[in-house]
């Protein structure tokens, strides 16, 4: 086979013709023997042609950025990750110790300030030593090696071409003569200090550790501005053998090498014998500080983190593929400034390990989001389990419980009774008041029973089997107004509020609120009448932003993380603004909140709440699922207590079957732990944001909208109960409580079942009822 003819030659200039006739060894000798240009760029005729004679090989140098770690902050600028493929903190020359750059010129150039990019006498000194002796010397000036750095540098970037730096390839002699060629164009366009500046911020200290700020705050938790005379010698003996020398790693060997370092700053005087003999006297003083990477070494909210990190890959705006947006943020230096309140997560963190701690014996897991009504700014998100890849200790998972499968989550957990003010809002765009009557007191559906449903093919949908509902609170079915029927979560009231609709007109008004299953980010399907009563799979995320449009009459915002990249360059990217849009007319908000706003006042913060308030709870059949989904004016916010493996009898926390921190619950409701937790969130952060009162309907039916006795009427509750009390209408330990069905109706519309492993899924409804509600507002 034809040897292939390198490009570095393929030309007819004098060079080339130069190798034709000596070979490429001959010609390499005489330059180590500075015979082509025995003075280059020290002065002189020689230097002269040596400089025209290196001038014809066509080399460039790729001049790539750096590659400069990225890092993630708070709304704040309090900073939450750090993210890099090489740790590098880029710094001005003068912001680096007169120790270090006297230490790195003695041992590596002693000559830089006189040569002109390739040193002769380093030359001769090289090939003398190598052809005499066992062992090899380089002569590469730190111009030389800076080249070779920012080759190397453009090759990791653009993946053309091949490393040339040791350990990772030999240097052919062509490599030699073009770096050589390089360096010496370098210093025509680079002052000496630009070059011992680029120098000195691109090379590798170790491990993934480049340049020596990054290299002094690693070994020593210092600026480079105050490394001293032994520092200094460590990292520029380091550079001989990066890892063979680091001091975290081989601390003899680096001692050692850092005295050889001392010992030829002594003798270029640029220390004094004194100043000699203490450094060598000295130990290595380490004092490590490891820049941890990626999300699991965040400083806060780790899964917000991973959500975010998310976002930046899944982005056209960062690159063409993933792979390109990864290696951006490794490598690009980006500031990405986010929705994160740091004092809201704070205390949402809190929260959820205080209501479940992270290991508690139960399984249980707990999660807190919050968004911003208006904006759609995420403010807070977090669970009471530790972002660790190693899921093979007790509550350790990346498995974010607070979104969907599609955004690092899971199947999401079935929405019981939280569902329901949308139904009501779907009613009352049909032209129902929230008075309206209902008959409440069918607990049977036949599977021959047509629900309409005109957005399917056939215009309607049944139940696949015989479907038996059940509610919690006594007496319940019965005749009652919509209202009350949402107050009490009465399941027979919510499907005979369906059955006298179009139950498209409900998805509707969900697909507007942007309320899509977990498992597979699609809307909810009309298909099975079960949906009315929170079967499906819902993230805790997507119920927070759809709780935020009742808070801000009818405007939803798309949830959004970030609020502005930019990279070490100054460009911007484009990030989404807030996504908002007008969606349900703000007189029926207005009445859906005449409701809601009693759930949160009258029943969570038993007639005292801290400011205008509303929400409503949330629980499937199996008390596996629980939520609180409430707002002010400022803050929307989604807490949810349950089982994150799989829904279905036995799987809950109710029949005190197992401990939840400690206490057993016959009755395990969303006003259980999931309210309180909302609640006494809410108190903390709801006063940093907008806290006016809600909006009042138009024409609403109810005189006085916090009129708690309204609930009372028609006998609804038993004589002895004081009217005027204000506390919890259907029992002193829930506000709205309804149970559910506990009949299984054959249809298992719920979400992802997830898997075995509790770490490691998010349940989302596995095997649950249709009619499933099992909610305790």
């Amino acid at each position: 086979m034809a040897s292939r003819k390198s490009p570095l030659f393929d030309t007819a200039t004098t060079v080339g013709k130069i190798m034709s006739f000596l070979g490429v060894s001959a010609l390499c000798g005489l330059l180590a023997a500075g015979l082509i240009f025995p003075l280059a760029a020290s002065g002189g005729a020689a230097a002269s042609a040596g400089t025209e004679i290196l001038e014809d090989i066509p080399a460039e140098l790729a001049e790539e950025p750096l590659s400069v770690p990225s890092h993630i902050y708070a709304s704040d600028g309090t900073e939450l990750a750090t993210f890099y493929a090489e740790n590098r903190q880029p710094v001005a020359l003068e912001d680096i110790s007169q120790e270090m750059i006297d230490a790195i010129i003695a041992i590596e150039d002693e000559r830089f300030y006189e040569h002109g990019g390739v040193d002769p006498r380093g030359l001769s000194r090289a090939l003398v030593h190598n052809a005499t002796s066992d062992s090899q010397q380089g002569a590469s000036t730190i111009t030389q090696q800076y080249v070779n750095n920012m080759l190397i540098n453009a090759v990791v970037l653009t993946g053309e071409g091949r490393l040339t730096i040791s350990g990772t390839g030999q240097k052919t002699y062509a490599d030699k003569l073009r770096e050589m060629k390089l360096a010496v164009a370098v210093e025509q366009e680079m002052t000496k200090d630009e070059i011992l500046e680029g120098y000195l911020n691109i090379v590798l200290l170790g491990g993934q550790t480049y340049g020596v700020e990054a290299a002094a705050q690693y070994y020593w938790g210092i600026p480079a501005s105050e490394l001293n005379a032994a520092q200094s010698a460590v990292l520029a003996g380091m550079v001989q053998s990066p890892n063979g020398y680091n001091p975290e790693v081989n601390p003899e060997a680096s001692q050692g090498r850092r005295d050889v370092v001392l010992g030829a700053m002594l003798n270029e005087d640029v220390i004094t014998q004194e100043e000699y003999d203490e450094a060598v006297g000295s130990g290595l003083g380490l004092d490590i500080n490891r820049e941890e990477v990626g999300c699991v070494s965040a400083s806060m909210a780790p899964y917000f983190c991973d959500y975010v990190r998310r976002e930046i890959l899944a982005s056209d705006t960062f690159g063409p593929d993933e792979a390109a947006r990864a290696e951006l943020l490794d490598r690009g230096g980006l500031r990405i400034t986010t929705t994160l309140d740091p004092d809201a997560q704070t205390v949402a963190q809190d929260e959820v390990e205080s209501t479940v701690p992270v290991t508690d014996e139960s399984g249980a897991a707990a999660t807190l989001t919050s968004v911003e009504p208006g904006t759609g700014n995420i403010l807070s998100m977090a669970q009471n389990r530790v972002f660790d890849p190693d899921t093979s200790q007790q509550g350790r998972t990346t498995l974010n419980y607070n979104v969907g499968s599609d955004a690092g989550g899971g199947g999401g957990f079935q929405a019981g009774s939280s569902l329901k003010p949308f139904v009501v809002a779907a009613w009352i765009e049909e032209g129902g008041e929230t008075d309206d009557v209902v008959d409440a007191s069918v607990a049977e559906w036949a599977d021959t029973e047509r629900w309409e449903a005109s957005c399917l093919e056939r215009g309607y949908t049944t139940a696949e089997d015989v479907w038996d509902v059940s509610n919690v609170e006594e007496d319940s079915n019965r005749r009652m107004t919509i209202d009350y029927g949402m107050y009490f979560s009465v399941n027979t009231a919510t499907l005979a509020t369906a059955a006298e609709m179009d139950l498209c007109a409900i998805t509707d008004v969900t697909d507007r609120l942007g309320i899509r299953t977990a498992n597979d980010n699609e809307g909810l399907s009309p298909a099975n009448p079960a949906f009315v009563l929170g079967s499906g799979g819902l993230s805790p995320l997507t119920q927070a932003a759809a709780y935020a449009t009742f808070a801000d009459d009818g405007n939803f915002c798309e949830p959004r993380a970030i609020l502005e990249v930019t990279d070490t360059r100054g460009n911007e990217y484009d990030v989404p603004e807030a996504d908002c849009e007008q969606v349900i007319d703000e007189d029926v908000v207005a009445q859906v909140n005449d409701t809601t706003i009693n759930i949160a006042e009258g029943t969570v913060a038993a007639g005292d709440p801290p400011f205008p308030m509303a929400g409503k709870t949330g629980t499937n059949d199996f008390a596996s699922s629980t939520w609180f989904v409430g707002y002010s004016s400022g803050v929307a916010t989604a807490s949810w207590v349950g089982n994150t493996e799989r829904v279905g009898p036995g799987q809950g926390y109710n029949n005190n079957r197992v401990a939840v921190n400690g206490q057993r619950y016959e009755d395990f409701y969303g006003s259980t732990l999931a309210a309180p937790m909302w609640l006494d969130y809410m108190t903390a952060v709801g006063e940093e944001y907008d806290t006016s009162d809600f909006r009042e309907a138009d024409d609403s039916p109810y005189e006085d909208r916090r009129d708690l006795a309204r609930y009372r009427d028609g006998g609804t509750v038993s004589e002895g109960d004081d009217p005027d009390t204000g506390d919890a209408v259907d029992s002193p330990e829930s506000g709205d409580r309804n149970g559910g069905d506990s009949n299984n109706d054959g249809n298992n519309t719920g979400g992802n079942s997830g898997n075995n492993n509790s770490n490691n899924n998010t349940g989302g409804g596995n095997g649950g009822n249709t009619g499933s509600d099992g909610d305790d507002d």
